[in-house]
């Protein structure tokens, strides 16, 4: 079965994506040591899925030291660990792939040290990485590959540490290796290919991706290669290199030059994360490859190279700025791609991600796991609201300032939050402290009513609407479109509301008919609807950990409070399917078309979802009507009419 990720389940792509965008969980501390270059030689065998390296690491002592400890993958054994002069360490393993080292005499604050590790172990089969239920580091003769996230060498500091790497890999001859500030082509070494990466800019070039592509150059782009499998060669000649193109010329423009000009997109299988990044990479899984919507993830993926490659967070409290430019990014191309109407759908999408784990302020999001979803959920989605309402509030060119300022000034460092502050508060000459102290050191969401009473004035001069707007946060302070609906043309106006009442007085030379706050949605709010799509996507997350009784859970969760919410019986449907259950599947598919229509794409995927169950129990002509009552909804949401006509002409079979 194809499982169907318009809208909200791009929340769920990039939430696993994000699983590999945050810094330990000591970053927002001062860490004991900061590594800063590696030189490592490893050998790869995609045939017996070993690897074998040498890893000469230097560091920097934070504080005086009796043991340092690293990081690295649980399958990988130490051979021998020594100092710069060659004497032997002792090293033992610890909890959660620790690995802790006693040096002959203790680390002195501020000196610098380089210790040379040399270890081996079997890659493949996803046991023993450092993060449960994801396979970061796997060695096979179709892709081997080798994410910095997977800790295939002694590491600290993920995504805090900025390190300068020379790398040499060596691999049996017809493989291609793809890793970052490739020094040219492969050179021969004791019957193997040597490839050479060295990367003098501190930053994150700690992945290596190896396997048999075909390489696919950017349409008119030579500094952009995609290295993808025969079943994605034709998108990558196509609409899926172009998009990859037109994205990067597009934030190239947006935000300035990145680190580097050359970008490899690398199609990774589909047993790890659906993307990857590193410095001159995207890696993107297979099945996200050449579909209709598959733009948007790439765009995410490609956005990494400034908001987190060359803008890197200081600490883990820090990294709401930099994954949410990321995800802001993908909805700043997707409205440049679709229009204002596409960026405000998505907007509803990324305030249910914002407010599925809002418990905690941002800026105390270092207490939390890096790799939990209330992690993930508030530094990529709260984030990216955080920046867009930045954005409305100040206007698009003070804005872009204090973009250019962030990566002109911080340009292959970290940031700090209060540094982000400062620039903002100098380039808008404004006092920003109430809205920062509001979305990032506070929790919680406003939800808007309003009530007026209508007056008119005298000598035909039109009518005066005197009312308030109110809320339930008592220390909410921000500006707040209000539009007003009159028998003659729409007036909007902006009240400042503070506290949990308001009060507004306009005037209007037509009766107002509808007054409407925050008519365009740029502020993250909390109401009935919204709970349905939060309910909704925390169901989609449990899904995708295999956790069917609590999706379920948070779909009935959604329908109490809408019966006929189609996005929810959809869900609830595409889960059924899954589990083979599919008379109730059909059921719940059905429900979705009797609901209330929200989205319009669910009409259209239910009847082929419908049509696809038909085709499994041996009910061919059933499937057709189904396919056919598909196309004529003209709706073509992911390629929704291309998947009909594609199951009129072949039935549907369940994937091996």
């Amino acid at each position: 079965m194809k499982t169907f990720r318009p809208r909200i389940a791009h929340a769920i792509a990039a939430l696993a994506i994000s699983l590999l965008c945050a810094s330990s969980a000591r970053a927002q501390q001062s860490e004991p040591i900061d590594i800063t270059a590696y030189n490592i030689q490893a050998t790869v065998t995609p045939q017996t899925h070993t690897l074998s390296a040498t890893a000469q690491v230097t560091f920097t002592a934070n504080q005086d030291l009796q043991t340092a400890g690293f990081l690295l993958h649980g399958r990988l054994s130490i051979t021998k660990i020594v100092d710069s002069k060659g004497n032997a360490l002792n090293g033992v393993r610890g909890a959660n792939d620790a690995l802790l080292i006693t040096p002959s005499t203790p680390l002195a604050k501020d000196q610098t040290y380089t210790w040379t590790f040399t270890y081996s172990g079997n890659l493949n089969g996803g046991n023993g990485g450092p993060v449960p239920g994801l396979t970061l580091a796997d060695i096979n003769p179709s892709i081997s590959y080798l994410l910095y996230g997977g800790a295939w060498f002694p590491m600290d500091g993920y995504l805090t540490d900025r390190f300068t790497a020379d790398m040499q890999i060596s691999v049996p001859a017809g493989y291609t290796v793809i890793g970052s500030g490739s020094t040219g082509k492969p050179k021969a070494a004791n019957g193997l290919e040597q490839y050479t990466f060295k990367w003098d800019k501190p930053g994150f070039p700690g992945t290596i991706l190896i396997g048999k592509w075909i390489d696919v150059p950017a349409p008119q782009a030579p500094n952009i290669h995609l290295y993808v499998t025969a079943a994605h060669k034709k998108a990558a000649q196509t609409t899926y290199g172009n998009s990859a193109l037109d994205e990067f010329a597009y934030f190239s423009s947006t935000f300035g030059q990145p680190q580097s000009n050359d970008l490899n997109i690398v199609e990774l299988p589909d047993n790890t994360v659906p993307a990857y990044w590193a410095p001159q990479i995207a890696a993107i899984a297979g099945a996200h490859i050449g579909g209709a919507l598959d733009f948007r993830l790439l765009a995410n993926t490609i956005a990494h190279q400034w908001w987190s490659s060359e803008v890197s967070p200081a600490t883990l409290s820090d990294a709401w700025l930099t994954n949410g430019m990321c995800t802001y990014s993908e909805l700043l191309y997707l409205q440049y791609q679709d229009g204002q109407g596409a960026l405000l759908t998505a907007l509803k999408d990324i305030s249910a991600g914002a407010l599925a784990y809002d418990t905690t302020p941002l800026t105390s999001a270092g207490r939390l796991n890096a790799y939990s979803p209330q992690f993930q959920s508030m530094t990529f989605y709260k984030g990216a609201l955080v920046l867009h309402m930045l954005n409305w509030m100040v206007g698009d060119d003070t804005f872009t300032k204090i973009l250019d300022n962030v990566t002109s000034q911080y340009a292959g460092k970290g940031v700090t939050t209060a540094e982000f502050e400062k620039i903002a508060q100098a380039d808008t000459k404004q006092d920003l402290t109430p809205f920062f102290a509001e979305w990032l050191d506070g929790t919680g969401a406003p939800s808007f009513s309003t009530k007026w009473t209508i007056f008119r004035l005298g000598n035909g001069k039109g009518f005066r609407t005197v009312g308030e707007i109110k809320q339930q946060l008592e220390l909410f302070n921000m500006p707040v479109d209000i539009r007003i609906e009159t028998q003659g043309k729409t007036v909007n106006r902006v009240v400042h509301v503070i506290g949990t009442s308001t009060p507004f007085n306009i005037e209007t030379f037509g009766m107002p008919r509808k007054i409407t706050v925050d008519p365009e949605g740029n502020i993250l709010q909390d109401d009935p609807t919204m709970q349905i799509r939060v309910d909704i996507l925390r169901g989609q997350q449990l899904a995708a950990q295999g956790d069917v009784a609590g999706a379920l859970a948070q779909y009935q969760a959604a329908l109490k409070v809408n019966p006929l919410s189609s996005l929810a019986n959809f869900r609830i449907g595409e889960l059924l399917f899954q589990q083979h259950d599919y008379q109730a599947a059909v059921n719940a598919y059905r429900d979705a078309l009797h609901g209330d229509g929200v989205p319009p794409w669910t009409n259209v995927w239910s009847h082929i979802e419908i049509g696809k169950i038909f085709d499994i129990t041996g009910q061919r002509d059933r499937a057709i009507r189904q396919y056919r009552e598909a196309l004529m909804t003209h709706d073509n949401t992911s390629g929704a009419l291309n998947e009909a006509r594609h199951d009129i002409q072949v039935p549907y079979k369940l994937p091996k």
